[in-house]
Order: C-alpha cells, then structure tokens, then sequence
C-alpha cells in the first residue's frame, strides 16, 4: 500500500472525519485530503506525530519501504516487537526485548546469545548451529559495533545485579538462587491471578518490557517459579506448563 492509502485506511478505522486528525497532528484539513490524494506526504515531525496516534511505525506509514531488523539481536522487525521510547515513540532500531523505555538491556553478547539460541534451536537447527550463526551475526549489528558509543558503562548491568541480589534475598521456600535476569516483553508474561475474592486480575502491562526468568522449583512436580521485576516491584508466582493455573507468591514494591 502506498502513503496515501494507509492514512486514509488508519483514519478511518479510528473514526476519524479529516478535520479531527488535522487536529490532533497540527495541520489543516486541506493538508490531511493532499496526503489522501496522493498530492504531498507528512513530513518527517508529522510523520512521528502519526506514528505515534496510529501505533503504527514511520516505515508502515511509508509503505514498509526498508526491511526492519532489531540492530542488537538480529530478529525480523514488525511493528507489535518494535521497541518504544519512553514517549511511546516507535524505535525502529530495536526489538522490545533489547531495548525498552529507553534503555539497553543487553550488555553481554554471551548473554543475549544463550537466550536467543532457546528460540531459534528445533529438530532442524541444533542450538550449536544456533549459536554459531548467532557468534557469526551479531557483531555485524550496529549496537554491537557501537557498544562503546551506544553502553551505558555496564550500569544497567550493576541494576541486574542489584535486582538478583534483592530476589534472592528474599530466600522464597523452594526457589533455587537466581543467576540471570532476561527482557520478557509484558504480553507473554502477563497472567491472570485469582484473588481471594474469586476475582481475576492482571499486575503487569502487555506492552512494557521487564526483567524476570523461569526456574525449576527445588520441591520437584510440574510447577515452575516465574520471577519478574523492574525499578518499582519485585513479583514471585508459580505456575505449571504454558502458564496454566498460576498463583502470587509475592509482590513487593522497590
């Protein structure tokens, strides 16, 4: 699809008549039909003013004109995995798993591979093909050239190490120790607890990206620890396969 068309088709499946999106992204009417037209496009301030009230990408807008790929880990980039600014701006650099809210959250290659090689191994790509192409890959990628320029001098790392140190801290019956924490994007993690009272809830954001691991429980059987943590809360629950019949065993705010 062209410009035109995907502002007309986002416009108008947002109920929006010409003259409210002219209003909600500072332009007149007459400049939203010429982008309908085919006339002129949005420059590039009033294509991030779209980007953002449609959640839609810069590149989708401009009709998918450059194949996106996350520049710290390589994955194919569409806009439901594409990070955000802590504006909620698309970042058409990243995955939301490498980069959130305006931060890195990978500082180790070996770390970044190890959990890349779990999703990309099958029955015909074994985790060592895996990894090797990943060795291969990723210091071909812009954040890895410009680790330097691009780090944050290992403090993000000095916060995972202090979150570890806090989880493990609080010495929860059967969990083992806790030795990494990894970007898990809020919609894959997000499960519904029941409450005492017999209602359903939900603690976590489907689009934010926080730090958390699964681990074995010390005491066996099917269910498994799940932690998750950021800068304001630390969560501990339980669950079995695939996140069925899940149960809080802590919230603790920082």
């Amino acid at each position: 699809m062209e410009t035109k068309d995907i502002i007309l088709k986002l416009r108008t499946e947002s109920g929006l008549s010409q003259d409210e999106l002219a209003e909600k992204v500072y332009v007149t009417r007459q400049a939203v039909s010429r982008w309908e037209n085919g006339e002129t496009t949005p420059n590039t301030e009033t294509l991030k003013l779209l980007s953002k009230l449609f959640n839609v990408s810069i590149n989708t807008l401009l009709g998918s004109p450059r194949q996106l790929i996350c520049q710290c880990c390589g994955m194919p980039l569409e806009d439901s995995n594409i990070s955000k600014e802590k504006d909620g701006t698309f970042n058409e650099e990243y995955c939301k798993w490498c980069y959130a809210d305006g931060t890195y959250t990978y500082g180790n290659m070996d770390d970044l591979i190890e959990v890349c090689v779990k999703h990309m191994a099958n029955e015909n790509f074994s985790e060592e093909q895996a990894r090797n192409y990943m060795k291969q890959r990723l210091p071909e990628l812009n954040y890895w050239k410009r680790y330097g320029e691009l780090g944050d001098n290992g403090e993000f790392e000095k916060f995972k190490k202090q979150l570890i140190a806090e989880i493990n801290a609080l010495n929860i019956e059967g969990m083992p120790k806790l030795e990494k924490l990894n970007a898990l994007v809020g919609q894959y993690v997000n499960l519904e607890y029941r409450l005492p009272s017999g209602e359903k809830v939900k603690f976590l954001n489907d689009g934010t990206t926080y730090l958390g691991n699964q681990l074995e429980s010390e005491f066996g059987g099917e269910r498994c620890f799940g932690v998750l943590a950021n800068m304001d809360f630390i969560m501990v629950c339980t669950y079995e396969a695939e996140g069925k019949n899940p149960e809080l065993v802590l919230y603790k705010k920082r």
